[in-house]
């Protein structure tokens, strides 16, 4: 049983309850999301909310289910909670709140009113769009629960109006069909049908957003618990409508025995790695395409960056090689002119990045690596060739082997091709043109690889080997600097000059790019303490490395604000988790201890994202965790670095 556990203190503090997360997903790519409170404090957050085309393309559905206990006395005591704009939280019923625990992944909550005590858990069907929510007596009754089902029916990036018109509510056996879209199912259902209008979301306000939204009132589900241990269990579904899933606590267990399936498949070695191993399946989804790779929850969808920096994480570390074979080949089939589609947000399938391909290389020759899979290194093969041959002969964004020197440099006007990818206003914060440092490493680090899949399949390397010794001496004269880390930057336009211009200049900011050029399986240079001590002195916090030392300009230590700050400060000393991984690599590469390095991450699985690792956090003191609280990469990277 794999369990987080916060007493008393922390459900009662409003503040602490409220800004620990919790996630359920489908394996479709939507979820079940909320706070220990209970109180939305996200747009995003709700009981349903169902993946659309794409995993980014999710709609809500059931916002919440407040309970209500009505006890013999007549008393009637809300357990739910809403924020209005006046700043009321109403009512209070998280002062009730006795326990929270995560159990196999899964929420429970347990309330005390006097000698009554009652639980909820809730889970979702996987590989379905379906959730049960399940209340049982613990203690005491007879008493009347009320569950209250607000409701809405939109983008989960957007909100809903009462100036609009009400949602369509058909009537069927135990409940209601909603916008003709979903489903409601449990006992004793009463229609009412009205806006709560004003409902806050705090999150959204801090992050410069849109805080509003109106939610409908679609109706209550009442029955009576009269022993320890009766249940009172509602469904919500999307889909085939007609199809009833299963009675509530038949769902919440076949959940949990998944979920420990999950787990005991990839052998974790302690408690922690058991926690990431099921933090990693969260974003493994089925989608109508085949499998791929949620960046991070709520709002990120597919990201073949992203995609292929977790691989080694989510699928090699957790037993799922076969799965990720199947991607593997999926993701191949989208190459065009040597590059990899970058499947975006937008649902427009894009080729705007110059690592994404280069991080495929790399996935790919970890699985055959790991695996043994010669089969699938022999099938991707020409393809992979084809890849180095259009970064030879040029690609997209001026993508191209510079012929004096064998390095990979890049560069279009607006672009940021770069996983330090962040706009204001349409203008990149770090365009990074040139020859960007980790760029090159995993161009180095991919030659190698593709010439090792080429000598397993019995064909000629000699020419792959050539073009990589010639990368290697290269970037071992240029990256180099007297201060003794690595160019961030060689070769970039002069500030001076717009892009294609005659004078350039080399970069040397301190960043942590230069990680993959001592933590790459094939990476151009051996780490050397001394320059590792540098970097780890200037970037690294208990959350992992900072994206620029405070000692450099440009530096911003709160990744807060609206969305123009929020991005301005993205790669400007915001911290990234998953960039703990390389640094682990490099530190043991370098024959130093790493033990101490996961302490504050392995502490932070319970402060944020409830079991999983936020996607970045301030680069100054407290370091706060900020950004998506579920993020792939993050997860994926501390799980396999702590292997």
């Amino acid at each position: 049983m794999i369990e987080i556990r916060f007493g008393s203190q922390v459900c009662g503090e409003l503040s602490s309850a409220a800004g620990r997360e919790w996630l359920v997903p489908d394996g479709l790519g939507g979820y079940a999301m909320g706070t220990v409170a209970g109180l939305r404090t996200r747009r995003y957050h709700g009981l349903l909310v169902v993946p659309g085309e794409t995993p980014a393309s999710r709609k809500v559905g059931l916002v919440s289910l407040d309970p209500a206990v009505l006890l013999p006395s007549g008393a009637r005591i809300r357990l739910g909670a809403h924020e209005w704009l006046s700043g009321d939280v109403d009512p209070r019923g998280f002062e009730l709140l006795e326990r929270f625990d995560l159990v196999d992944g899964l929420p429970r909550w347990r309330w005390r009113i006097g000698d009554v005590v009652i639980e909820r858990e809730l889970a979702t069907v996987h590989g379905r769009s379906c959730v049960a929510v399940v209340h049982r007596l613990v203690s005491g009754g007879p008493v009347e629960l009320e569950l209250a089902a607000a409701c809405t029916w939109r983008d989960a990036h957007g909100e809903r109006r009462a100036d609009g018109p009400p949602l369509r509510m058909d009537p069927v056996d135990g409940g209601a069909v909603v916008e003709g879209a979903y489903r409601l199912s449990g006992p004793g259902w009463t229609p009412q049908g009205h806006w709560w209008r004003g409902v806050y979301h705090r999150e959204e306000a801090a992050r410069g957003l849109h805080p509003e939204e109106d939610l409908w009132y679609a109706g209550q589900f009442r029955d009576t618990l009269r022993h320890p241990g009766d249940t009172v269990s509602v469904l919500a579904w999307a889909g085939d409508l007609e199809q009833e899933p299963p009675p509530g606590p038949r769902v919440v267990a076949a959940a949990r025995q998944r979920n420990r399936a999950v787990v005991a498949a990839a052998k974790p070695a302690d408690a922690v790695e058991a926690t990431l191993t099921l933090a990693a399946d969260a974003f493994v989804v089925r989608t109508p395409s085949g499998p791929d790779v949620v960046a991070g929850y709520p709002w990120f969808g597919a990201w073949s960056r992203d995609t292929m920096i977790s691989y080694e994480g989510l699928f090699l570390r957790t037993g799922r090689a076969e799965t990720g074979r199947e991607l593997l080949r999926s993701y191949a089939a989208t190459l065009s002119e040597g590059m990899l589609a970058n499947t975006a947000d937008t649902g427009r399938v894009e080729y705007n990045t110059v690592d994404g391909t280069l991080w495929f290389l790399h996935a790919v020759s970890r699985h055959v690596t790991v695996t043994g899979d010669t089969d699938l290194g022999d099938e991707l093969l020409p393809a992979l060739c084809t890849v180095i041959d259009a970064h030879q002969h040029g690609t997209r964004y001026g993508i191209v082997v510079d012929p004096a020197d064998g390095l990979l440099t890049s560069g279009a006007p607006g672009a940021a091709l770069t996983w330090m990818d962040a706009r204001v206003y349409g203008v990149p914060v770090t365009p990074r043109h040139g020859k960007p440092v980790e760029v090159n490493a995993l161009w180095i680090n991919g030659v190698a690889g593709v010439a090792e899949l080429a000598e397993l399949a019995g064909q000629d390397a000699d020419g792959l080997h050539r073009l990589h010794e010639r990368a290697v001496k290269s970037f071992r004269d240029r990256f180099p600097t007297p201060a003794g880390w690595l160019h961030d930057v060689v070769d970039a336009p002069a500030p001076a000059y717009p892009l294609g211009g005659a004078a350039h200049h080399d970069d040397d900011l301190l960043r942590p790019n230069q990680l993959l050029a001592w933590s790459l399986p094939n990476a151009p240079l051996e780490p050397e303490p001394r320059a590792l001590g540098l970097v780890g002195a200037g970037l690294l916090t208990p959350l992992g490395p900072r994206s620029l030392s405070p000692e450099c300009p440009g530096f911003t230590g709160r990744h807060r604000g609206g969305p123009a700050e929020r991005d301005s400060a993205y790669h400007q000393g915001t911290v990234w988790p998953w960039l703990i991984g390389p640094y682990a690599d490099a530190t043991r590469r370098a024959g130093l201890p790493v033990d101490e390095l996961f302490v504050g991450l392995e502490a932070h699985l319970t402060e944020y994202g409830l079991g999983s690792v936020s996607e970045t956090a301030d680069g100054s003191a407290p370091y706060t965790a900020t950004g998506c609280p579920f993020q792939a990469w993050s997860v994926a990277e501390l799980l396999r670095a702590r292997r």
